[in-house]
């Protein structure tokens, strides 16, 4: 493993800059992005009522983090792979995990409000932070095994 990082190290570097750039969004969320759930999920959550929020302003804003987040998590799967293929696909389900986890966030906030917090924390979890690609890369390492 060792000797397969020294031939790749560019990839390595790449790829270990590119995730210090996901930890740089992160550290940056408060001031890059409009989040009211940033402080509400950060307390005891459970019995509390939803902080007031902006809808449109909310929707943009993770839009757009996701949006950067995507752009990263895909750059991180082609230096790793350096496979065109894999990218498309990823970028694929970037975009329909986008639509359904969009739509059931913003369904839960307004029909089901302080009913299910727990959903909404989790929803919120993967539309802010990048998972995917934390799921991606080894089903990619996976599938490059058996084949």
């Amino acid at each position: 493993m060792l000797k397969k990082i020294v031939q790749n190290k560019v990839r390595f570097i790449v790829s270990l800059f590119l995730v210090l750039i996901l930890a740089s969004i992160r550290s940056y969320e408060s001031s890059l992005f409009y989040d009211p759930f940033l402080v509400f999920f950060r307390r005891e959550f459970a019995n509390l009522p939803l902080p007031e929020f902006d809808s449109l302003h909310l929707f943009w804003s993770l839009l757009f983090r996701y949006s950067l987040n995507t752009v990263v998590s895909l750059t991180i799967i082609f230096a790793i792979f350096n496979q065109f293929e894999l990218v498309k696909l990823s970028a694929f389900l970037y975009l329909g995990f986008f639509i359904i986890l969009i739509s059931a966030f913003f369904l839960i906030l307004y029909f089901y409000g302080n009913h299910n917090n727990l959903l909404l924390f989790y929803i919120r979890r993967f539309l802010i932070q990048p998972l995917f690609v934390v799921l991606f890369i080894p089903a990619f390492f996976y599938q490059k095994q058996i084949n």
